[in-house]
């Protein structure tokens, strides 16, 4: 049998992605005693690598005696196919160590990816100076390679250099160079890039909306997607959905989530894995937790994004039990947990004080799973010990981290010294904390709390003087509130709001009648030297009240209140969100910087433990 017949054959296996087939061919190969020749083994090694058998591939490469540069260039995709790009970069050496081949166009561009997925720049600068003192120093697919690469790790005036030298742009270094400009938040320059582009397509319209979305930039990211289905794009590729779901997630608007949402059904991409997984993240985050379960149960197929996403979302809404019920259910699915399903847990642990099942959890992670605890994961354990008392097992765990620990760490601690009346250890932590030169507003206000209770007076003016030498001022507070056809944001002591007569009337209403149920304002978050009166006053104006009134006035009546708020729910306010739904008879829903806070007929999902 030809030669020809076999490379045919091998190339219809790759196109059709089937290993079967590819090994069926390898076998017949092997009984003919044909001669392995470097088209064959190469083309061989491509397809074990299209087709998902890395070892496959590997195996027949550590068998060719005469390996080319083809053969390099089919087994470092391979690696690159198999999302292991840490192994191309460690196998190139033994190319002209053992081979004693030097790089062509081909290996480079697999080594320019490889740099891209891991975010290794240094490796890569190294790979574009060394491709530039090559003979293939003008190949306009490795330039665009660098322009993505480039791109990827957060440096597009670099890739723009690159970008400028292409003499022939494809619509890939297009597209990467747009997205480099967005994913900077450069939006402006990725604007004028996307205009002058000569193809606007779903792709290069996806990687200026994905990129602004990555940068924080969702609002801008919402209004191009609009632009795109105005202009009649055919969204043949569901990936500007996922993102544009992310964008609604990050904003926690709900009723523009549940607008995309339609647009999935009507272009039929919701049985999309990735997509369901993003709809399940989006309403978790908007607070719609009940519609995030139900997404979840309709999903025909699952995997470990999808368990993770509904775990983490049930912890951050107060549904412990039921998200360690849903961990044992993906557990018996055969679904491996990964990183970021252990932060869910851990999470979950802490917000009800489950330490034995917390300690058990972090135990099976690394014994179990294999899975080294990130700085987060440790702060979660500490978080739970520290919570429910355990101080010194909390700071012994904190001296056992194998990493700097941050201040909100640090400060976390402090926290629970203060919450358990610890002083001793509270003063200490102050002490190291203090010693850190804290940048956190909230940090400052801890520890003169936490001095002051201590009657270390001097420790207090200590604190209130660096706060004025390092000119430390509070983050402004503000709330934001989606009715669907609009969206106000509120900031703390805002008074230049058309409705805030109105505003002011209610909240007093609410104020006089909350007195009568025995409610006295808490003022210790306000660290100002002022009379208790006007301490009393800059609470009355918090953000979230101001949202909530607004809400209560205008939303339609009986539908869930629902607040963003960008810093931690203050003690007070948690009291009179509290009273509030229950004179009002109303549920309000606020996700804050920590979590989401439910409150219903006077109580909160936290149960008072935030």
């Amino acid at each position: 049998m030809p030669i020809s017949h076999f490379l045919n054959q091998l190339k219809l296996s790759a196109s059709t992605q089937t290993p079967s087939i590819a090994r069926k061919l390898h076998a017949q190969l092997i009984k003919t005693g044909l001669d392995f020749c470097g088209p064959l083994s190469n083309t061989l090694i491509d397809v074990y690598g299209k087709c998902g058998l890395r070892h496959d591939a590997l195996h027949l490469f550590d068998e060719i005696p005469h390996r080319d540069h083809v053969t390099w260039a089919s087994i470092l995709t391979a690696n690159n196919q198999a999302d292991l790009p840490h192994r191309t970069l460690s196998m190139y050496p033994a190319m002209f160590t053992v081979d004693g081949l030097q790089p062509d166009h081909f290996v480079f561009a697999s080594l320019v990816k490889a740099c891209a997925c891991l975010g290794a720049v240094r490796q890569g600068k190294q790979v574009h100076a060394r491709f530039l003192l090559s003979p293939f120093y003008h190949d306009d697919v490795v330039k665009s390679s660098l322009v993505d690469m480039y791109s990827k790790c957060g440096l597009p005036d670099d890739a723009y250099v690159v970008f400028g030298s292409i003499s022939s742009r494809n619509s890939l270094s297009w597209t990467a160079m747009i997205s480099g400009y967005a994913r900077s938040g450069r939006k402006s320059d990725a604007v004028e890039l996307f205009q002058r582009a000569p193809v606007r397509n779903l792709y290069s319209w996806t990687a200026l909306i994905s990129g602004l979305v990555q940068s924080g930039n969702g609002s801008d990211a919402y209004d191009l997607f609009i632009e795109m289905l105005r202009e009649g794009v055919d969204i043949v590729d569901p990936l500007v959905l996922s993102s544009i779901v992310g964008a609604c997630a990050n904003l926690a608007v709900l009723e523009l989530g549940r607008q995309v949402h339609g647009q999935v059904i009507a272009l039929g991409y919701e049985s999309c894995l990735y997509i369901s997984n993003a709809l399940v993240d989006m309403y978790a985050k908007c607070s719609d937790i009940l519609s995030a379960k139900y997404i979840f149960g309709r999903m025909q197929r699952r995997d470990v994004v999808s368990w993770t996403s509904i775990i983490v979302g049930a912890a951050q809404h107060g549904q412990a039990e039921e998200a360690l019920t849903l961990y044992d259910k993906m557990v018996k699915s055969g679904t491996k947990p990964n990183e970021v399903t252990f932060v869910g847990l851990l999470y979950a642990c802490s917000h009800v004080g489950l330490v034995s099942k917390g300690r058990d959890l972090f135990k099976s992670m690394v014994e179990d799973y294999k899975i080294s605890p990130s700085l987060q994961h440790y702060t979660c354990l500490m978080d739970l010990l520290s919570r429910s008392g355990h101080l010194d097992e909390a700071e012994k765990v904190l001296k056992s981290v194998p990493f700097k620990l941050d201040e909100a760490t640090w400060a976390a601690l402090l926290s629970a010294c203060k919450h358990h009346k610890n002083m001793q250890m509270g003063i200490r932590v102050a002490n190291h904390i203090l010693s850190l030169k804290p940048e956190d507003p909230s940090t400052y206000i801890l520890l003169s709390n936490v001095y002051a209770g201590a009657c270390m007076w001097e420790n207090v003016s200590k604190v209130r003087k660096l706060m004025v030498d390092r000119e430390v001022k509070k983050r402004p507070g503000y709330s934001s509130i989606d009715l669907g056809k609009e969206r106000q944001v509120f900031y703390a002591g805002e008074t230049s709001h058309p409705m805030k007569d109105e505003i002011f009337s209610l909240l007093k209403e609410f104020d006089a009648e909350m007195r009568k149920r025995g409610y006295v304002p808490d003022t210790s978050s306000v660290l100002h030297d002022m009379e208790q009166q006007e301490k009393e006053r800059q609470l009355f104006w918090h953000s979230e009240r101001l949202a909530v009134a607004y809400g209560l006035l205008k939303a339609v009546p009986g539908v869930v209140i629902r607040i963003v708020k960008n810093l931690r729910v203050c003690g007070d306010c948690h009291t009179v969100l509290k009273f509030i739904s229950n004179i009002s008879k109303r549920e309000i829903v606020v996700r804050d910087a920590n979590r989401y806070h439910h409150f219903k007929e006077g109580k909160c999902s936290c149960n008072d433990f935030w």
